[in-house]
């Protein structure tokens, strides 16, 4: 019998709390689920794995003995010793003993499996069985599937359409505006197939926001620096700022300091709970010095420092 590191399949380690051993087996599983990789033999074992692991780990008693276990079989290991020459036995699920998974009937793991058990020799000798088919067979709602989705910021404060290949099917998605990093966007009956008449399950795209190259968002705001020249700074005049919208002139009041940050009402993303409302717009000065100065331009800059470092000399 293999012995089977289920800290390494779920890529965690040892140590992990359980939120982590659950964050870990969700992003795996999404990613292998079978109903997003229909007829993908590597995928359906990939998944098997992941299951047995995270059933391992999901529960104190089975985690605190698989724990044990582990620790004794790398001592054996470390000493020299084959794994095929391992006591296993010392080990093993008393007569009758029943696995604990994490499922609300036998019926689940129908659905994802078959009739074929999905858990390893390894897992069943050391945890015991799962227990039998649910009978009678009766119609049952699919699976729902979560799937991600990446989204610029531009798609995320306007909403968009997106054509999606889950499985062997595609699927037009509609992407509300403003969603978030985290948001779920529900894709009623588009999940998996329902059993003997009943309806297929819903999918589930977790948005994730590209990075932007000129925006960084907090909450509903937008944050995004501003070139401004020292012409500008100086004197006052307008200078042009990006939206996510169209670009609008932004008044620069004369001395105005680098890092100074001007608030453009309502042109920040749009709020989740009423898209129709946006936050707002936080444009922050960066000042720039102006290209290509002309050799006068440069004498009369000097004749004003120079004047002014006159002026403030002591008399």
């Amino acid at each position: 019998m293999d012995f089977k590191d289920y800290y390494e399949i779920l890529g965690v380690s040892p140590d992990a709390d359980d939120k982590t051993i659950k964050q870990a087996y969700r992003k795996l599983a999404r990613q292998h689920h079978p109903d997003l990789n229909p007829g993908n033999k590597e995928a359906e074992e990939k998944f098997k794995s992941i299951n047995e692991a995270y059933q391992a780990l999901s529960t104190p008693e089975q985690r605190k003995k698989y724990d044990e276990l582990r620790a004794q079989y790398q001592r054996w290991q470390q000493s020299g010793g084959q794994p095929r020459d391992f006591n296993w036995q010392n080990w093993a699920a008393q007569p009758g003993e029943q696995a604990n998974v994490r499922y609300a009937t036998a019926e689940d793991l129908e659905d994802l499996f078959g009739d074929e058990s999905p858990f390893s020799d390894f897992f069943t000798s050391i945890f015991g069985q799962t227990g039998g088919r649910a009978q009678p067979r009766a119609p049952r709602k699919g699976q729902d599937v979560e799937a991600e989705i990446a989204l610029s910021l531009e798609e995320a404060a306007h909403g968009t359409m997106r054509t999606l290949q889950v499985g062997d099917r595609r699927i037009e998605a509609r992407i509300p505006p403003g969603v978030r990093t985290g948001s779920r966007v529900r894709l009623a009956g588009q999940g998996g197939p329902g059993r003997d008449g009943a309806p297929a399950g819903d999918l589930y795209l977790v948005v994730r926001l590209l990075p932007h190259p000129d925006f960084e968002l907090e909450g509903d705001e937008l944050h995004t620096k501003v070139p401004v020249d020292i012409y500008t700074a100086v004197a006052g005049g307008e200078v042009r700022v990006n939206t996510l919208d169209r670009p609008v002139m932004l008044k620069i009041p004369p001395m105005t300091q680098s890092g100074q940050s001007f608030r453009l009402r309502g042109r920040g993303m749009p709020k989740r709970a009423d898209p129709k409302v946006r936050g707002d717009l936080y444009a922050r000065v960066n000042l720039v010095l102006p290209e290509n100065m002309t050799e006068e331009e440069l004498n009369t800059l000097r004749s004003l420092a120079a004047n002014r470092r006159s002026s403030r000399q002591p008399t």
